[in-house]
């Protein structure tokens, strides 16, 4: 039998100290809105870093993001969609950054993504807000085609970290999952994973909708 969410939650709150201290820590969504009018360069400047996040120490990438950030001309999309093969080889030796070379030129490819999307939305911002709310998933495997390193969970923590309103399919959440029955052994790398990843969550998030607080 399915455990109920005021049972979920209340664990939770207890791990974390409290109510309180776990509402702070949740995640805030942005309004459409709020999505549309965050600049383009911002939506790769977190692709970025998501990326080089990957299989990496989180605080390492993050404390040496200013340098992120001026070695990649402040993550202009216009501009980096233009970095020469010349100028991503003179990136992998600067120590400035991770100097990992196929991640570097991700973000190449990333940019030219970017600017796609512009041009048929009119900023990347709009699209990713524009996106349906009841196709998170299809969002999902839209960034791992059309974007480079962007599957497993860079792509969710991107749309996270940006206020889209998504879940991430982590390995507490996915364990959940499975114990609940809501799905069977998932691999977060494949398509099919995110299918069945996204379809168990769902059914979850239905099921958690019909049970009273």
């Amino acid at each position: 039998m399915a455990t109920s969410y005021k049972k979920l939650y209340q664990l939770a709150a207890k791990n974390r100290g409290g109510a309180d201290e776990l509402e702070a820590i949740l995640p805030r969504a942005k309004t459409t809105a709020q999505l549309a009018a965050q600049a383009d360069d911002r939506y790769l400047s977190m692709m970025t870093r998501c990326v080089f996040r990957a299989g990496f120490v989180w605080r390492v990438i993050d404390n040496k993001w200013p340098g992120f950030e001026a070695a990649f001309a402040e993550f202009n999309p216009l501009a980096i969609a233009y970095f020469s093969d010349e100028k991503l080889e003179e990136l992998a030796k600067d120590t400035r950054i991770v100097r990992n070379f196929t991640k570097i030129v991700s973000v190449r490819h990333n940019a030219t993504y970017v600017l796609d999307r512009q041009r048929s939305h009119g900023s990347f911002g709009k699209f990713i807000a524009d996106w349906p709310e009841d196709d998170l998933v299809g969002l999902w495997l839209e960034l791992k085609k059309q974007g480079s390193r962007l599957g497993g969970n860079s792509g969710p923590m991107m749309l996270r970290s940006m206020g889209k309103d998504t879940f991430l399919l982590t390995k507490d959440v996915c364990d959940a999952l499975i114990n609940q029955g809501l799905m069977k052994k998932f691999s977060p790398t494949a398509q099919t994973g995110f299918a069945s990843g996204g379809a168990g969550f769902c059914r979850s998030a239905r099921a958690v909708g019909s049970l009273a607080l």
